[in-house]
Order: C-alpha cells, then structure tokens, then sequence
C-alpha cells in the first residue's frame, strides 16, 4: 500500500494535497506535477511511502533540478514508485548504462557460447539466491540514499531524517510544522 502527498509552501504556511501517481512514469513526471502545485515557484515536498518498508522526498524548489532522499533504496528498488526515485544519477551510475551493457551482451552473446549451443557451465554457486536478487542488490546500495540535507533548512536535520523509520511522514510533517494539513490528506 503506497501513500502520496504534495507540500506546497505558499506565504500562509503549508498546503497538502492528495496525489494520485498512476500518470507518472519518470522523476521528471513528478517533478512537473510538483511544478503544477506551487504557489510563485515555491518550494514542494513530494512525499511517498511504502508501509513503514521505506519512503522518499522529492523537492522541487521552483526550475532548480528536484533533490531526492529515499530511505531504503533496496526497498525502492522493489517499488514501481521508488525505481521512479532511483535514477542513474542518484545511483551514481552513467545515464542509461544498464541498458547499454544489456544490448551489448546481447549482441556479442558475452555467455561464451555460440548461437544455438546449449549453455552447459556448471553452476559452482551454492546459494538459493535467484540471479536476479544479487544483481539488483549489486546495483543498488543498501540504506538511505540521495540528499540528506533536504529538508535542513525546513527544520529538519540531517541526522533526524536519517534516524526516522515508522511513521516517517507524520514526524517530517511535524518538523515542518505541517503535521495537521498533512493529516488532512492521510
């Protein structure tokens, strides 16, 4: 079960609005839905959660680039919501280099067989583990990533964001001094 919010600061405090994120696709996407509720360019919070297994905040302050925190990427990387969030350059890798490499292997068949031989290399690795889950927990480093000096400015410092796990929004929101209008959206 996800949960999505807006935070519009405007010249009275905070504003919160329910989001729906069936139409975003990309960072950029969400960045543009953020763009769409500010007030003179001001800043915006996005908030997503994940059941207490992670959550993230994206902010967008006007045209700047939007900064990102997620607290556990290795659970965002399960989520349609959080891959969103995990972009190559939070991840520290090349844009679009994952995909380079698979076309690659692909074409030169990098598995040392030829087309049409069976692939009989024996497989030494004792794990259970499916392929799948080494290369994703390779790809993606384990624990909080992206800018934890977000919302340091806002009232929250970085070693509070970093310290939250349950009920992480609600605690956010209170340093924020948005707690109520966010509840008004929960």
């Amino acid at each position: 079960m996800y949960f999505a919010a807006l935070l519009a600061r405007t010249e009275d405090g905070w504003e919160a609005s329910d989001t729906e994120l069936d139409d975003v696709e990309t960072l950029s996407d969400l960045t543009d839905l953020a763009r769409e509720a500010s007030v003179d360019e001001d800043t915006v919070l996005v908030f997503i959660e994940q059941e207490d297994a992670w959550f993230g905040v994206v902010r967008v302050d006007g045209e700047e680039d939007p900064r990102i925190f997620v607290s556990d990427a290795t659970a965002a990387a399960r989520s349609s919501y959080g891959e969103i969030l995990l972009t190559d350059e939070l991840l520290g890798r090349e844009p679009g280099a994952e995909d380079t490499i698979a076309a690659l292997e692909e074409l030169v068949g990098l598995d040392g067989t030829e087309d049409g031989e069976p692939d009989i290399t024996p497989d030494n690795d004792n794990d259970n583990d499916d392929d799948d889950d080494e290369l994703d927990a390779d790809a993606v480093p384990a624990g909080p990533i992206g800018d934890t000096g977000i919302l340091a400015d806002l009232g929250l410092p970085e070693a509070e964001l970093l310290m939250l796990r349950k009920d992480a929004l609600v605690e956010i929101a209170d340093a924020l001094g948005a707690a109520e209008v966010l509840e008004t959206v929960r």
